[in-house]
């Protein structure tokens, strides 16, 4: 896989050669549409850059060792790690990539749990799991958006031209003939044209959110059947929300009153809605848990849950599990701090949090951490405060990394090791169910061989736990086995998805019938406004505003020094994450970072389009170059995610927890400023 979405493609070769993809017009997720990254496959396949061979950091410079050198090597260290230290003086990390992909995290995932250490990290400690919370802490479930069927759509924080261009092609289509938008954003985003723009200043979501509620409720335009019959603690939102009103609100998120009034009755209005916020754009805040919860709410008081063009659920695969059940000596890194973070309803994430790693490694405090085995993810500029991180996998006695390519992080590591592409070893690709409600799977094949000395990852983990005295958790010995053996509680075989359905297959369909199992799963068996499971844990049952903490409103010192507000993450269609940036005919579609600022904040700081700058923030400084755009509002700056050296934006964010219940630190809205150079 390139990216979450998995697109189908058609993959054309000649002689063993890759020489042509295309759409596959089949897969139901892109339908036949291809990205920039999409169409540029084959020059990422080949790229002169990728890693072909292992290779250990000697004096400074790199040495090719062979693959069984690399192995005793890391299994060594392991052996003298867990004798001297514990097995959790060793982490394993996974970055988007790895979250994402079943052959990476299930194996990393079983390779720790038969090591014994409870430290796994993921992405998700600062990635996409507080939306996951935020819809099981109201539902007991986790339900997904329904364009195709919906009468109105609210891109509430999220570019999918940009972040998923095979969503954004069925909006688009869905669009011409009769969708109705909203959409609310501190960018005007190109799609926005198309529908109602509401710029909202950075971070004030929730605020907004509350200030709809209100209408609902004071207009009486709620669906009273539905809150009745299904939810449990409207009596405390009605008096909870009366503080939110359209005038208040309109302080706090410089949306009209009058604006906060019309988007609630159109909200009301429609026949059926589906609200799609961005991957992190609302996570990534001190409200980001509680923002998730208020959107289910405006969800479940139109009535707008389990029906045709809302939020619905539909059946997840069900694959082998491959972890491995132990009683660990510790609990992961960070779970004592954010307890529902890692175990809700008894149910503990795999996951620790990957935000408290470099502090522990540089104190050593509550213990030393070693090792790290990273696979699928770029800690080094993915994790926020890259100064921090990298000083923390320096201080590592051993960082081991695979990649396809020479990462950041695998710049720090003391062994770097090649992993094949997609497209040279067979995968499941299953998770369209989780990212866009298609309950459907097919067969990642493998159309050439690997590239030099690349292995799979399964094949890595699989040979070090042999070398470590695993052999019977491994049992394994070709991609064809690893993707049967996950595939057997599906009832699914790799033969139906290779011969009998190269198209992949369809295992259940969205459920449009809330009385059916499983569509409330809360203790309450409610759809519960009022939660008594933040309640009994000590946090707000019913969703507050807070201010950002780097807002005038609550550092009005700091904006003084720093007065414009930054916000992080901005998606660009030409690149994944931080990958495909060294592709050289991909770079020249998108070849430089921008600063997003208002003509009004240029003509202030005297600064002209194109101009190179030094944008700064009390935690450090990269370089850039200003585009000038209406698009934005006066005093806000937007850079993109994803760039690399002196134009890193996590050189800029700091790695503090700022939602109470997640720990997600704040990267939406923070305190910068811009100088010229």
């Amino acid at each position: 896989m390139l990216c979450f979405q998995v697109c189908g493609i058609n993959a054309h070769v000649k002689d063993g050669k890759l020489v042509k993809v295309e759409g596959m017009a089949e897969n139901p997720m892109n339908q036949g549409t291809m990205c920039p990254r999409g169409l540029n496959i084959t020059n990422y396949v080949y790229s002169p850059e990728r890693i072909k061979y292992p290779m250990k950091k000697e004096n400074g410079k790199w040495v090719r060792i062979s693959w069984d050198d690399a192995l005793d090597t890391i299994a060594g260290k392991l052996k003298e790690y867990k004798q001297e230290y514990g097995a959790r003086s060793v982490a394993f990390s996974v970055g988007s990539m790895g979250a994402e992909d079943i052959e990476i995290s299930a194996f990393a995932q079983r390779l720790r749990g038969a090591y014994g250490t409870p430290n796994f990290f993921s992405i998700e400690a600062h990635c996409f799991r507080s939306r996951i919370m935020g819809r099981l802490l109201t539902f007991g479930a986790y339900p997904l958006e329904d364009p195709d069927n919906a009468e109105l759509l609210i891109l509430w924080g999220h570019n999918p031209d940009q972040s998923e261009p095979a969503i954004a092609s069925k909006i688009n289509k869905q669009l011409e003939k009769g969708l109705k938008l909203i959409v609310i954003d501190p960018r005007k985003i190109p799609i926005a044209k198309k529908g109602d723009y509401y710029r909202i200043k950075p971070g004030t979501d929730c605020a907004l959110a509350l200030g709809i509620i209100n209408v609902l409720i004071t207009e009486g335009i709620y669906n009273k059947e539905f809150v009745v019959k299904y939810t449990l603690g409207f009596d405390k939102l009605v008096e909870h929300v009366r503080e939110y009103t359209p005038e208040k609100v309109a302080e706090i998120t410089e949306i009209a009153a009058d604006d906060i009034r019309k988007i609630a009755r159109i909200f009301a209005g429609a026949k059926a809605t589906t609200i799609m916020q961005g991957i992190a754009s609302l996570d990534q805040q001190i409200n980001g848990l509680q923002t998730s919860r208020a959107l289910a709410m405006l969800m479940s008081l139109t009535g707008n849950y389990a029906i045709p063009g809302a939020w619905v659920n539909n059946p997840r695969m069900r694959l082998t599990n491959l972890m491995v059940s132990k009683d660990y000596e510790d609990d992961p890194i960070g779970m004592e701090e954010y307890p529902l973070f890692w175990k809700l309803w008894g149910k503990a994430s795999p996951y620790g949090r990957q935000m408290d790693l470099p502090d522990v490694i540089l104190s050593e405090k509550p213990y030393p951490v070693k090792a790290l085995i990273t696979t699928g993810g770029n800690p080094a500029l993915s994790w926020p405060d890259s100064n921090k991180v990298k000083q923390a996998l320096k201080k590592l006695d051993m960082l081991v990394v695979m990649d396809l390519f020479m990462t950041e992080t695998a710049e720090l590591a003391d062994i770097v090791l090649p992993a094949c592409s997609f497209l040279e070893s067979y995968r499941l690709a299953y998770n369209y169910a989780l990212v866009a409600g298609i309950s459907y799977a097919m067969l990642n094949k493998k159309v050439i061989e690997p590239i030099g000395e690349s292995w799979q990852n399964w094949k890595f983990y699989s040979e070090l736990g042999r070398r470590l005295g695993y052999e019977g958790y491994f049992p394994w010995n070709s991609d064809e086995e690893v993707v049967e053996e996950l595939l057997k509680p599906s009832g699914m075989t790799f033969k139906q998805l290779n011969e009998e359905h190269p198209e992949g297959m369809f295992y259940g369909s969205r459920i449009y019938d809330i009385n059916e199992k499983g569509q409330i799963n809360t203790p309450s068996g409610k759809i519960e406004l009022y939660s008594e499971t933040l309640a009994e844990a000590g946090f707000d049952p019913m969703p507050v505003y807070k201010e950002p903490t780097q807002s005038v409103e609550v550092n009005p010192e700091l904006a003084k020094e720093y007065p414009l507000t930054l916000i992080t993450g901005a998606r660009m269609v030409q690149y994944s994450n931080y990958q495909m940036k060294n592709i050289p005919e991909i770079r020249q579609l998108a070849p430089n970072p921008e600063v997003d600022i208002h003509p009004d904040t240029a003509a202030a700081l005297g600064v002209v389009d194109n101009e190179q700058i030094q944008l700064e923030t009390r935690n450090g400084q990269i370089l850039s170059r200003i585009k000038i755009t209406e698009d934005i509002g006066p005093g806000v700056v937007s850079i993109p995610h994803g760039w690399v050296g002196k134009s890193a934006a996590n050189i800029l964010t700091e790695n503090k927890p700022a939602d109470p219940i997640t720990g997600y630190p704040e990267l939406k809205v923070i305190a910068c400023r811009i100088r010229k150079i």
